[in-house]
């Protein structure tokens, strides 16, 4: 039995194994293009949807931040001049996060991503911002931001007994106003129809009598001289009578108090910064060691005022494990039917109110405290 010679040196040898080897290697490269072309197709696809801009606002729940502790190493109440406190627990401000706007459009990935989630909320653009620029809107909520930071520290100081000093001076004046040619900014109000002004809310108490029309007499102050001007008044739209002059009113405090907020903006953290303030300078931890948060604007009178994203708010603060939550009474509409599971709301319209609030709470006196 013979076998086969093998083939001379340099000859082709034998056909290689038949196909699965050659198949297997064609079916491999195969399925390498179609998965880098679905890679590509999706990086395309995700790529288009952040260029597409939506005309649209999102609110989603922002974190929350202890006005009692710190922020970037400061803290966020800082009082010198006079002795404060150790106090325990936490009194947070909560804060919206807030998508889109003219210099921070919201991509279409954003956008979809918030339809889907029922924590946020979504508006038109022009229906929040209206045809403000971008510089406008955040120039508006650094001015709002520090007059909420202003009445809280009067609102906090004077709640402990302190005296703070206050005039009340022309801020600004509106053109075309009836307080046009006749006030100046920077003139110091001192009497209206013959009423005593020094603080704001003397102001507001003499104006709210009268009939939005007639004309007032003002006497003030300016450059070192008094004297009286008749100035008109027309109709606002919550019917009050109205000059056209924005009031600035200045403080004298016994001590340096000073909030430290960080790069929030707008007036909403104004009553938990009030409540801090007060429980710094005040023996005893307000809060008996218990988490509140909370929000709502508040005025040099002590009224709490309504605000906006309260639900996002509620949703924010649960997320950081508080089981009370200060809620102003005007908001109440939006809070029933939203309050997270295990977080307790209860609705107040005043300093008085959120200090009664709180105390209760921390002395475990619940029963028969005010909800929305």
């Amino acid at each position: 039995m013979s076998t086969p010679a093998p083939p001379p040196a340099g000859a082709p040898g034998p056909d290689p194994a038949p196909g699965p080897l050659r198949r297997s290697g064609r079916a491999l490269s195969t399925r390498s293009v179609v998965l880098l072309c679905a890679v590509l197709l999706l990086l395309v696809v995700f790529a288009i949807g952040q260029l597409i801009r939506m005309p649209y606002v999102i609110f989603s729940p922002g974190p929350a931040q202890d006005t009692l502790g710190s922020s970037d190493g400061k803290p966020v109440v800082q009082i010198d001049g006079t002795r404060t406190y150790p106090t325990d627990g936490s009194l947070d401000f909560t804060t919206v996060s807030l998508y889109g706007g003219p210099d921070h459009p919201v991509s279409f990935w954003r956008w979809a991503r918030a339809k889907f989630d029922d924590n946020s909320v979504i508006q038109p653009e022009k229906d929040v911002f209206g045809d403000k620029t971008g510089q406008e809107i955040q120039q508006e909520s650094a001015a709002e931001m520090t007059g909420s930071q202003q009445s809280a520290e009067v609102v906090g100081v004077r709640a402990t007994g302190a005296k703070v000093g206050e005039q009340v001076y022309v801020g600004s004046i509106a053109e075309g106003s009836p307080a046009a040619g006749k006030l100046r900014a920077g003139d110091r109000m001192l009497q209206i129809n013959g009423t005593a002004t020094p603080t704001l809310t003397s102001v507001h108490a003499v104006m709210d009598k009268v009939t939005a029309g007639q004309p007032v007499r003002v006497t003030i102050s300016r450059d070192g001289k008094q004297s009286t001007v008749s100035v008109g008044t027309t109709r606002g739209e919550d019917g009050r009578a109205l000059m056209g002059i924005v009031l600035a009113p200045r403080y004298t405090f016994p001590y340096t108090v000073k909030v430290n907020a960080g790069d929030v903006g707008g007036p909403s953290a104004g009553l938990m910064f009030s409540l801090a303030i007060y429980d710094k300078l005040t023996p005893g931890a307000l809060t008996g060691g218990e988490n509140f948060a909370g929000t709502g604007t508040i005025d040099v009178d002590g009224s709490v005022g309504p605000i906006g994203g309260i639900q996002q708010k509620m949703v924010g603060a649960r997320d950081t494990g508080v089981d009370h939550f200060l809620a102003p009474a005007d908001n109440c509409g939006e809070v029933r039917g939203n309050v997270p599971d295990g977080l307790s709301v209860y609705k107040v319209s005043t300093f008085d109110d959120a200090r009664s609030v709180v105390q209760k709470v921390a002395a475990g006196q619940t029963s028969g405290l005010p909800t929305c």
